[in-house]
């Protein structure tokens, strides 16, 4: 039996002494956030009954309360080990390498697919010279290089100097590609010294994305392109039975735990501001059905348990959230927004 099981649900009403069939299912609502029908609920006590899992004690009718067996707390003690067991290979409990979140981000099917859309907007062609701002460890500088082949460049900017020593390290059999150490607030760049440029999930972090508009259009020369991906996390919808649950832990994502939460939907808006002109907006949604997937990319327990220290998430709420995220059908939606910004010609 699992979590959202009839039965299972009942046992666990029981858990903390008898009670009575209404009194069972108020206590069901509170625990999965919706009742069990009438017949589900009286035929789950009759057959828990049969089984010898609850007993019913003096009383008369529905009125009468029931009461776990020894037998039924032992399966409910063996359930909750095993969802215990289910939560610990499901979920990462440690936060991964950043490297590695970040190769493994594009190599998604979500990411594929949002960052095939990029670069086609961007439009790279050869003998063109294109910035990567915020180019990371260097996953996506091999794939512009390619594009601006050998009669272009490409520039990779990071502000981490970890991170610009391992995008070199990759690169360094590309001889147009070179990385920076350097941040985007103020771009190692001369003025109008570029014809393109791409951030990447990188102004969601940034301490002023204004700013960091207005560095990317004084480098770019006249008519030059700065293609943006970046997600809004206000929009991160996660189904459960709770719907106050999935709004808290979105809340909290995107009150304390990114910088700019709701970038992707100020960013016309900004670019506009820094002069640029916006002629395309594009929201791509990510669409996860499998709960291992959208827990590499959204670390599921670890931010629930940083939203419960933050006041956001109601400890007690905890397993009845994660253990329903690891066993029923699971469903998240995620929203980026791919924004084209162009310097005016003159």
């Amino acid at each position: 039996m699992r979590t959202h099981d009839a039965q299972m649900l009942v046992l666990s009403a029981l858990a903390d002494g008898p009670l009575h069939g209404y009194a069972v299912n108020a206590a069901i609502e509170k625990l999965s956030g919706a009742k069990l029908g009438p017949g589900s609920l009286y035929g789950a006590l009759a057959r828990l009954e049969a089984k010898h899992l609850v007993e019913p004690l003096e009383g008369t009718g529905r009125q009468r309360p029931v009461r776990l067996t020894t037998e039924g707390r032992a399966l409910l003690e063996r359930e909750a080990r095993s969802m215990a067991r289910v939560a610990e290979r499901v979920f990462e409990t440690a936060a991964p390498d950043e490297t590695a979140y970040l190769d493994r981000a594009a190599a998604s099917d979500a990411g594929r697919a949002y960052k095939s859309v990029l670069a086609t907007l961007l439009g790279a062609r050869a003998g063109q010279t294109a910035l990567d701002l915020g180019c990371g460890p260097g996953t996506d500088l091999a794939t512009l290089a390619e594009a601006v082949g050998d009669t272009g460049s490409v520039i990779g900017i990071d502000l981490s100097e970890e991170m610009v020593e391992r995008a070199r390290a990759r690169t360094g059999g590309l001889p147009r590609v070179e990385v920076r150490n350097g941040d985007l607030h103020a771009l190692p760049l001369p003025d109008a010294s570029a014809d393109l440029a791409r951030t990447d999930r990188v102004l969601q972090h940034v301490t002023d994305p204004a700013v960091a508009l207005a560095e990317a259009r004084r480098v770019l020369r006249p008519g030059g392109r700065l293609v943006m991906g970046e997600p809004d996390w206000d929009s991160l919808a996660i189904d459960h039975p709770d719907l106050g649950l999935s709004r808290a832990y979105t809340r909290h994502i995107t009150d304390r735990i990114i910088r700019n939460g709701v970038i992707g939907r100020q960013l016309p808006r900004l670019a506009r501001e820094a002069g640029f002109r916006v002629p395309e907006v594009i929201p791509v949604t990510s669409v996860f059905r499998e709960v291992g997937e959208a827990d590499r990319t959204l670390g599921l327990q670890r931010n629930t348990e940083r939203a419960v220290a933050a006041g956001y998430f109601p400890a007690e709420a905890v397993d009845r959230w994660l253990d329903h995220l690891s066993s029923g059908p699971f469903l998240a939606t995620l929203t980026l927004y791919l924004v084209v910004a162009e310097a005016p010609s003159p």
